[in-house]
């Protein structure tokens, strides 16, 4: 697993007292942003970046998939396409002005990619004003959606582009160690946002005062009583920003009838141990199909539109949507 650098580095965004990041003129209206991570790799964050893409994009919206994969892109890969020419590094090098500039043509209607595959390999180690400039440019691009594939691991490259995210997608498969590391990517997802709140509220000294007499280990529950104790009203403020981090879930490459119940069981225990909730988007069957097309190089959602995965990828957007739907008007 990634480790985060020894020398902290300061959140890539603000936020205002409603949730939002600051800047919000430079966000392109209507924009919504879904981020795929995960606390490991092979448990096929591409694919499911590429398939939501497609699958969006057939249902008339305007999708910009970006490999956010930083030194390991391969997203062209499960589009059925050859590396493109332009890409995320001729954005950060100046080469092209804005990031919409850097887009591939896909093949798919209404889906486009930015690409990361002929990147230098020191791109994954982004500077902080690259990294700045990388995130305004993703909230910039002209799209009803901007699907990034982010890396595996917590190093505060990936948890900063799983965190400017609408929605925060951790993909796990049934397995303990996937299990494991996708808490605790989540976690330190939630301690890298809690530096932006601390900020927000000027609340730097009373969090870590309350942290180092709790422990990091007692989680965001325990921080919260604590803080509760010594003031009530930064304890409201931090529980409202608690509920905001809402992390969604998607269990992938699922065999046997007790793996489909993962998801449940993920979710349950992420109540129980960290106070924080979480929506269960769906899981997606194990299917050979998907590993043929991948080694053909070509999409699933175009090769088998009737199957399986197919199915469950529609599901998994409608509740996604859905969600949405909810977000806009709260009486449903």
């Amino acid at each position: 697993m990634d480790s985060a650098p020894s020398e902290p580095q300061p959140p890539p965004f603000e936020l205002t007292p409603a949730g939002r990041r600051l800047k919000a003129k430079e966000r392109r209206l209507g924009l919504r942003i879904l981020g795929i991570g995960g606390g490991k790799g092979g448990i096929g964050k591409s694919l499911l970046s590429a398939s939501l893409g497609i699958d969006l994009a057939r249902r008339g919206h305007r999708v910009v998939l970006v490999d956010a994969d930083l030194g390991g892109a391969n997203l062209h890969t499960c589009l059925g396409i050859d590396q493109p020419a332009v890409g995320i590094g001729d954005f950060l090098d100046h080469r092209v002005g804005d990031l919409d500039e850097a887009v591939t043509q896909t093949g798919v209607e209404n889906l486009t990619l930015v690409s990361g595959a002929r990147d230098p390999l020191d791109v994954a180690n982004l500077k902080h004003h690259q990294k700045l400039r990388l995130l305004r440019g993703i909230q910039s691009l002209a799209a009803d959606f901007a699907i990034l594939d982010i890396g595996s691991g917590t190093n505060f490259n990936v948890l900063d582009f799983f965190l400017v995210a609408d929605h925060g997608i951790l993909t796990l498969v049934p397995e303990p160690t996937s299990i494991e590391n996708g808490y605790r990517f989540l976690k330190a997802a939630f301690y890298r946002r809690l530096k932006a709140v601390e900020k927000l509220y000027g609340i730097q000294d009373l969090l870590q005062s309350v942290a180092r007499q709790t422990g990091a280990t007692q989680g965001p529950r325990a921080l919260l009583t604590e803080v509760s104790k010594r003031d009530a009203t930064v304890g409201r403020l931090l529980e409202m920003e608690m509920q905001r981090f809402r992390p969604r879930l998607v269990i992938n490459m699922a065999r046997t009838p007790a793996d489909f119940e993962v998801g449940d069981a993920v979710v349950a225990a992420w109540r129980k141990f960290f106070g924080l909730e979480m929506d269960y988007l769906g899981s997606i069957g194990y299917d050979d199909e998907v590993w043929r097309w991948v080694r053909l190089k070509r999409p699933l959602l175009v090769q088998s539109p009737g199957g399986t995965t197919a199915a469950a990828v529609r599901a998994i957007a409608d509740h996604l949507l859905q969600l949405d739907v909810k977000r806009s008007d709260p009486a449903l």
